[in-house]
């Protein structure tokens, strides 16, 4: 197997797109550079086949989590198709934004309104400024990952990686203006004094909480209950950021699994056009209608390809109710994971949601990282320490795949000098998620 146009590929991204790649969860540096392949020429079901064209099964991030359903789906494609032969954009609106608005909010009966991005950051910025327009308040109280904007980085200026400390190492927040220290504080799931301080410091000026509904640690109910009350009590939005964990576990967010938890705001990403570009921020009545005292408008938010991809995907995930199969998967791999370290002597931690799997390995983690996956490519894998479910993944796919960590695990626990049999360099550290 070789990789000469994918390399050449990287060698030039290097020279002509700043950091590489658009995302950086995409960098082939993060999983190990020079041997990742980093560049696809086609993508369908569960399959990928690189520059090269080398042909993997793709058991690694599934498109960042926006592949819910997989590749190329025919449904959702043969939507999009349609969609796209009757104009993409046009003088007038799209009725597709009114029916995928009154989909979600049956989906979501506590939301009356809603309003599109293309993405998941700037959605996230939306719905932050909804909030601020609503409360008239600037202060962010924040608990999760929510994305590269001022608003969320603004944490990290004037202290020692707030960020850092909280979620994620290394994200400097130059280009951020200082003026803007104070107004994101982060606070930790099932911690409710790290919240209660930020609303007893910001006083009247605590604008919203901002929380993932789970992403490695479930939220206790009584938790989520206190957190509900303390937004009502001093007149914060609670907006919830679905992006990750939206349908994961159901169609639509995973909030919903929550007895008596209802926030103001969810957004939704990723997963909702099973790879084409729509966000969605829905909401009660009194909260959205704030959207109409502050400027927020796009021309690409009201392209008819996104709300079309997200009605298809939508419909056909709860009529396969993906989110259950998707379960499923995650836990037989987790399940797997650990059943092998235990069988190589390797010392492995295996958590997160289900469908968003990880593990990570106690010794060498960085190096052994990237053996694993130099090995997995080799065996016709993508593979890292990550696992997304995708409804595409067959039972035959996740046996062929743990059949080949069970013996890249026993080549792991027998080499002594891992660097030594590196062909590309050692994983970068990448994110790190501790809420």
């Amino acid at each position: 197997m070789t990789i000469n146009k994918s390399m050449a590929a990287q060698e030039h991204a290097k020279k002509t797109i700043p950091g590489m790649t658009q995302l950086l969860s995409k960098r082939p540096d993060l999983f190990s550079y020079g041997v990742w392949p980093g560049y696809y020429s086609k993508a369908k079901g569960a399959k990928v086949w690189d520059l090269d064209g080398n042909e993997y099964l793709d058991m690694s991030i599934a498109g960042i989590g926006a592949n819910v359903l997989g590749y190329a789906d025919d449904e959702i494609d043969d939507a999009v198709c349609s969609a796209i032969r009757k104009g993409v954009s046009s003088t007038l609106n799209c009725p597709e934004e009114l029916e995928l608005a009154d989909l979600l909010c049956e989906i979501h009966p506590w939301a009356k309104m809603v309003r599109y991005t293309r993405s998941g950051g700037e959605a996230m910025t939306l719905a932050v400024r909804i909030a601020r327009a609503h409360t008239k308040r600037s202060v962010v109280a924040f608990c999760g990952y929510h994305g590269w904007h001022d608003w969320y980085l603004a944490a990290n200026v004037g202290t020692d990686n707030a960020l850092g400390e909280h979620l994620i190492p290394g994200l400097e927040p130059a280009g951020v203006p200082v003026e803007l220290a104070g107004t994101a504080l982060p606070f930790y799931v099932n911690d409710l004094e790290s919240l209660k301080n930020i609303a007893e410091k910001s006083k009247d000026k605590l604008a919203a909480i901002v929380m993932e509904p789970v992403r490695n640690i479930y939220p206790t109910p009584e938790f989520l209950a206190a957190v509900q009350k303390l937004a009502k009590d001093t007149g914060a939005v609670l907006i919830v950021d679905e992006i990750s964990a939206g349908l994961r576990i159901n169609t639509g967010g995973a909030h919903l699994t929550f007895d008596n938890f209802t926030p103001d705001i969810a957004v939704f990403s990723k997963a909702l056009g099973n790879g084409y570009a729509i966000s969605a921020v829905i909401g009660n009545a009194d909260v959205m209608q704030s959207a109409q005292k502050t400027f927020i408008s796009s021309t690409n938010w009201t392209e008819k390809v996104g709300p079309t991809a997200a009605l298809a995907t939508l419909r056909k995930h709860a009529r396969v109710n993906a989110g259950v199969r998707l379960v499923e998967l995650g836990r037989t791999v987790q399940a797997g994971w650990s059943k092998l370290a235990e069988k190589h002597g390797l010392s492995l931690h295996v958590g997160g949601l289900e469908p968003l799997s990880h593990f990570s390995f106690d010794e060498n983690p960085l190096e052994t990282k990237a053996y694993f996956i130099q090995l997995m490519l080799d065996k016709g894998f993508l593979a890292s320490n990550l696992y997304y479910a995708m409804f595409a993944h067959s039972d035959a796919d996740v046996e062929s795949y743990l059949h080949a960590c069970d013996q890249a695990f026993k080549t792991i626990s027998e080499t002594k000098d891992i660097k030594a049999v590196l062909r590309g360099a050692p994983s970068g550290a990448g994110f790190k998620r501790i809420s």
